[in-house]
């Protein structure tokens, strides 16, 4: 067993540690719902990370994108976000079933910042919506529905440090494992690594919408 010279079980001790004196704008910078600044932010924003709870305990975390803007802001309490085709594990869509609590990370490519809300989702079929949200004359066939509780504008460090928009930094892109290599190292499947690949390929050809 990983032993530890102290392991953190209070709020007492956190915050003996990491006090919070000095960050006066960090607690008081959270809204209710979203302003003009949040607006103008989701308006930029292609790519977004969905977190929801399962039953059991365990954390599921999503990425979703689209063209910049894609996710709807409703008015200043609602956000919408498009369904798209994906692998149909509906991972998300089954916890929400059970916890309505949901949280989302905005990004925006080359900003440091990011946007990260919290409330509660539902899951709808709307003609309406799917009719604003076609792409390509392909509409979603359902939709992510946010009441917005919690808003608020994280700071850069995290990009900063991870150098994540500098080009010079990234690694090589064949150096990293892909989906097919993790398919082939956990699915007990009769197919060579390329056809896996090829079988990738095509999907993304023609299942993005």
């Amino acid at each position: 067993m990983l032993e530890f010279d102290e392991q953190i079980k209070s709020i007492e001790r956190l915050r003996e540690l990491l006090p919070t004196e000095g960050f006066t704008n960090t607690f008081l910078k959270v809204s209710d719902r979203l302003n003009d600044t949040a607006r103008k932010f989701i308006e930029f924003a292609p790519f977004v990370v969905v977190a929801t709870k399962a039953p059991e305990g365990l954390i599921d975390v999503s990425p979703k994108g689209d063209p910049a803007g894609f996710v709807e802001v409703y008015d200043d309490k609602t956000l919408i976000i498009p369904d798209r085709l994906g692998n149909h594990r509906v991972d998300g869509f089954q916890n929400l079933l059970e916890d309505p609590n949901i949280a989302v990370l905005f990004v925006v490519p080359g900003h440091g910042d990011t946007l990260r809300i919290a409330g509660k989702a539902r899951i709808v079929k709307d003609a309406a919506i799917s009719k604003r949200h076609a792409i390509n004359g392909k509409q979603p066939l359902l939709a992510l529905v946010i009441e917005v509780e919690e808003a608020f504008m994280h700071c850069s460090k995290s990009f900063i440090r991870s150098r994540l928009w500098h080009p010079d930094h990234w690694p090589e892109r064949k150096s990293a494992p892909t989906l097919a290599e993790w398919v082939m190292s956990t699915v007990d499947r009769d197919q060579t690594l390329q056809e896996v690949e090829d079988d990738h390929a095509a999907d993304e050809g023609t299942r993005l919408y």
